[in-house]
């Protein structure tokens, strides 16, 4: 998926590409002069150059960060060029902020002209006790507690050269008080010489209330901040487009500019708010390719009244400014609480006092006033009893639900607010987890809070997650007053309780999350699955809900083909409009960004399934209570990460570092014989016998990786020694090249297939009979140069479908292979494992090839094609290859698959006047021109005497290259002429 990205990054990263020569950046990366002073021309500031002169650590030539935000759903590229200006070697940190719910999904770089590309493993337990944070910062990983993380890694660059580095991260935006926020973090530590930040929102419904906030910085605010800043401007060189579905803003300040703001490159956060048009009903349901997303925001609801128990820590750590904001805040939310709300307070340190003892009370103007006088005479002293406070809180509440007082579909919940470690009374977090769980019994949920650096953030997480709820942290440096404030605003209003929503059972498989224990006003719930029925028409969807004293019951049914529709369209005008915008040279990066980031955005319903599901199963895992339940979480969440390559809380990121010399030059490639993940001279050549290669420097560590991953995923087998495995001919390689062998005629064809990225073709079609179904997606590159082609296509995916007896699939990329039998597994393909899962199995030879066999009578080869340091023209790519048909049926089609069983002959058509009789093949009654070729197979190490049929293999295959146009990677549909014969 990060190939188009890696390639926009080599061309970009070019010199002549940027219309300079690497000369020339030195000396314009110290004159300023070409840019607007708002001055007098050609005068730089005498303390800005004093600055660029006096840094010792390379320079930021550029800082490229393009957003793309599809239906709320936003990928993230950051582009950043250093320059080392001295002749000796230098170390180049990459430091760049995530927000805390984001994935990474992507992280390359370029150093002296060599590509170091990432790659997603399991994390295995005894590197994270043996190196701890250290390894996580290293690996892109930051601590839970932090509300941002920082991604960092460390290069050292060659004197006089420069390093591009290229980061990935994906986000689904999460609605809070009716607003989406978007936050891109401007910190690079020190000036840019071009800086710029693009952020595309694309959306199904028209765009509402957008604003774009001046920096941001300091953590001292958030979005759920009933404070505002006094100017309410963007910053300076803000752009902002909108149009009904769509908004374009960029950001680009000069050199100058950045100076005026700050010196020390701390810019702040760039922050956009918007929301979309809402209607009465079900939702919003988007569909592509085989996956669908359900957007449920529902407004106009009157609220639930709610029963509400404040849980506030006055320990002596509290003394000062935080009780002050405490104070405040509660003061605030005080005037809040609605006539039908019930409430009380419990404040805790090494005795618990309890406002109201043995009742909640409701909202009169002489409770709050008595109220007010609790929390005034609030005093921090002693230590942090935090079991107490959560047990009496908790009886309270529970005592108050079973009396007679209490409403039959009120909200209610614990909020607890603490800024230590307990220290007092029971102090384990296990077991002050067990007394919370026996004492809250599902009947609430409780919401936590914590404040500074001393609070065990893991404690609260799991507190609230395993009661329904969720956790805030309040930075030390923030304001208190306005986070408590803003965090109460967002669960303050309940709209809607018990909330379950369910789709047509047998039309639907791995749906995220669907029962909810409250809707909050301004908030939004979402769901993604898989549809597992491509044929039918319509997907039935039922909301049942509680709203006070009603039950509230919607439904309805989705036409599937036109959501498809929709959606499609969707995705093409966010390619437009990312590809869209005046070219100029600080721009170039940035538009070649934004055509990538087009590309993989077609895949954005998927990615949400795929963004949720880890989400859920790392929830899940917090929630386990026997350690069979965890680890089964464990390896659903690690096998979606490696799946959608996300960095994530149960994977490292590993990357190649570059060696550099003690002369500052790059330390030359190692010479050895050249293995399948190398690149060589010729596209389609890659050698096939792995064996011969030298060991790379980290076999031994994958090895031990790998085998700790097969342990985990059930039934594997290791296979050290590579087996012979006889392959007939018939294959889709390459460019892709087509070779048909016709063992009765003893002829040999081939064709081409001229494709257009993301393409998927129907390469095996007997689903009715055998149950079987191949498609194989296509992945653009430049063509090399001297090639009379202005692009290639090679296939970057492969699937084979499996309907009987029950349906499973095989998916292959060059990285990895995913098996969804009697389990879901994903596998490596850098390892040699075999895996059986009932009617499927799968034996990989590591870097070399995936051989797939379907029943005992059906076999695939797929070849895997890699290399370690491509160049731009070259793409990690698969080769397909049928090793065994005998189980197909003749009623067996696809551009292979139509072949199986036939016969075909081969005449001469009579020679014309000075020409020489003209070779034809006899295919179905069909008489089709060609000509004698060679060709090149298995990796190069077979050549293969064919008749060539020219144009798109046009009268030699049954349709045209239309009919094999698949509209999703696991579609099963017939031949489009209604059977799968001619």
């Amino acid at each position: 998926m990060m190939m188009l990205l890696l390639t926009f990054l080599i061309i970009c990263s070019s010199p002549t590409v940027l219309g300079q020569q690497e000369e020339s950046l030195f000396e314009d990366d110290v004159d300023l002069a070409d840019f607007d002073l708002d001055i007098a021309p050609r005068r730089v500031p005498r303390q800005v150059k004093t600055i660029l002169t006096k840094e010792t650590k390379p320079h930021i030539q550029e800082l490229s960060i393009k957003t793309t935000i599809i239906s709320r759903y936003a990928f993230t590229a950051v582009y950043c060029a250093m320059l080392n200006r001295h002749s000796a070697a230098a170390e180049g940190v990459f430091s760049f902020q995530i927000p805390a719910g984001a994935y990474v999904s992507n992280f390359t770089m370029i150093i002296g002209g060599r590509v170091y590309q990432s790659e997603v493993r399991p994390k295995q337990k005894k590197v994270k006790q043996e190196n701890g944070k250290a390894r996580n910062k290293e690996s892109g990983e930051a601590s839970p507690e932090q509300e941002l993380e920082v991604f960092r890694m460390s290069a050292s660059i060659p004197g006089r050269n420069r390093a591009v580095f290229l980061l990935t991260y994906e986000e689904l935006l999460q609605r809070r008080l009716g607003r989406y926020e978007h936050v891109t973090s401007l910190r690079p530590l020190q000036l840019v010489s071009r800086l710029s930040l693009d952020v595309t929102i694309v959306d199904h419904s028209p765009i509402t209330h957008l604003q774009v906030l001046p920096l941001r910085n300091g953590r001292s605010t958030n979005s759920g901040s009933s404070k505002t800043q006094v100017k309410k401007d963007p910053p300076v060189t803000s752009v902002i487009k909108q149009e009904k579905n769509i908004c374009k803003i960029t950001f680009g300040p000069n050199i100058v500019q950045q100076a005026k703001i700050t010196t020390n490159g701390l810019l702040g956060d760039f922050v956009i708010r918007y929301d979309v048009q809402r209607e009465m009903g079900i939702g919003d349901i988007q569909v592509l390719n085989g996956h669908f997303v359900h957007y449920f925001a529902p407004k106009d609801l009157p609220a639930v009244p709610k029963n509400v128990v404040f849980v506030i820590d006055t320990s002596a750590s509290m003394v000062g400014t935080k009780i002050r904001q405490t104070k405040d805040a509660l003061f605030t939310i005080l005037k809040d609480l609605r006539p039908g709300d019930h409430f009380n307070f419990i404040s805790f340190s090494n005795k618990i006092k309890v406002w109201q003892p043995n009742r909640l009370v409701p909202v009169t103007p002489l409770n709050i006033r008595d109220a007010k006088k609790f929390i005034y005479m609030m005093l921090p002293t002693g230590g942090t009893n935090i079991d107490g406070g959560i047990q009496t809180g908790s009886d309270l509440l529970r005592e108050y639900l079973s009396s007679p007082d209490a409403g039959p579909n009120s909200v209610s919940l614990i909020i607890f607010m603490t800024d230590g470690r307990p220290t007092v009374g029971e102090i384990k977090p296990t077991a002050i987890l067990g007394n919370t769980r026996s004492a809250v019994q599902e009947k609430f949920c409780i919401f936590t809070i914590g404040m500074g650096n001393d609070v065990d953030y893991r404690l609260l997480d799991r507190m609230a997650l395993e009661n329904c709820g969720m956790m805030r942290r309040i930075p030390e440096d923030a304001d208190a007053s306005a986070m408590l404030k803003g965090f109460y605003d967002e669960i303050g209003t309940p709209l809607l309780s018990d909330i379950r929503i369910n789709y047509t059972e047998d039309s639907v498989q791995y749906v995220t999350q669907h029962l909810f224990t409250n809707y909050f006003n301004g908030s939004e719930i979402v769901i993604a699955g898989k549809l597992t029925n491509d044929s039918v028409e319509s997907l039935h969807v039922q909301v049942t809900a509680s709203n006070n004293d009603k039950n509230i019951i919607l439904e309805t049914d989705i036409p599937l083909r036109n959501r498809q529709i929709e959606t499609e369209k969707h995705v093409n005008a966010a390619r437009v409009a990312m590809a869209s915008g005046p070219k100029t040279p600080a721009s170039g990066v940035t538009h070649g960004l934004g055509i990538a980031l087009g590309s993989i955005a077609e895949d954005f319903v998927e990615r949400v399934w795929g963004f949720l599901s880890v989400k859920d199963g790392l929830r899940s895992r917090l929630r386990s209570q026997t350690s069979k339940e965890r680890e089964d979480h464990i390896k659903q969440a690690t096998n979606l990460s490696l799946t959608y390559n996300f960095l994530t809380p149960l994977t490292n990121m590993v990357v190649e570092k570059p060696e550099v010399l003690a002369d500052g030059t790059m330390a030359p490639t190692p010479t050895r014989p050249p293995s399948s993940g190398d690149a060589v001279s010729t596209v389609n050549e890659l050698p096939s016998d792995a064996e011969d290669e030298e060991p790379q420097r980290d076999n031994k560590k994958s090895s031990s990786q790998n085998l700790s991953l097969g342990n985990k995923i059930g039934k594997v087998e290791r296979r050290p020694d590579k087996k012979s495995i006889t392959v007939s001919k018939t294959s889709a390689d390459g460019d892709p090249h087509f070779v048909v062998e016709f063992p009765m005629s003893k002829l040999t064809v081939c064709f081409n297939i001229n494709g257009e990225p993301g393409h998927i073709l129907r390469l095996v079609s007997d689903h009715k009979n055998s149950g079987v179904t191949v498609n194989g997606k296509l992945i653009g590159a430049p063509a090399p140069p001297g090639s009379h082609k202005k692009q290639r296509t090679y296939f970057s995916t492969i699937t084979i479908v499996v309907d009987l007896p029950k349906r499973a699939y095989i998916e292959v990329t060059p990285k990895k292979v995913i098996l969804d039998g009697r389990d879901r597994m994903v596998l490596p393909c850098h390892s040699t494992v075999s895996v059986d899962s009932g009617v499927l199995s799968v034996s990989i030879v590591g870097k070399s090839n995936v051989t797939v066999t379907v029943g005992g009578n059906v076999m695939f080869v797929i070849l895997l094609h890699q290399y370690k340091n491509p160049a731009s023209y070259q793409r990690d790519h698969l080769g397909f290859y049928i090793g065994n048909s005998k189980g197909l049926s003749h009623q067996c089609h696809g551009l292979l698959g139509q072949f199986l069983y036939e016969e075909v002959g081969l005449a001469e058509l009579p020679a014309e006047a000075d020409s020489e009789p003209s070779p034809v093949l006899k295919v179905k009654e069909r008489s089709v021109p060609v000509v004698k070729k060679n060709r090149r197979i298995f990796s190069g190490t077979q050549n293969v005497d064919c008749w060539f049929a020219r144009n798109n293999a046009a009268k030699l295959i049954d349709g045209q290259y239309e009919d094999y146009l698949m509209s999703h990677m696991f579609d099963t549909g017939d031949w489009p002429h209604g059977t799968n014969t001619a």
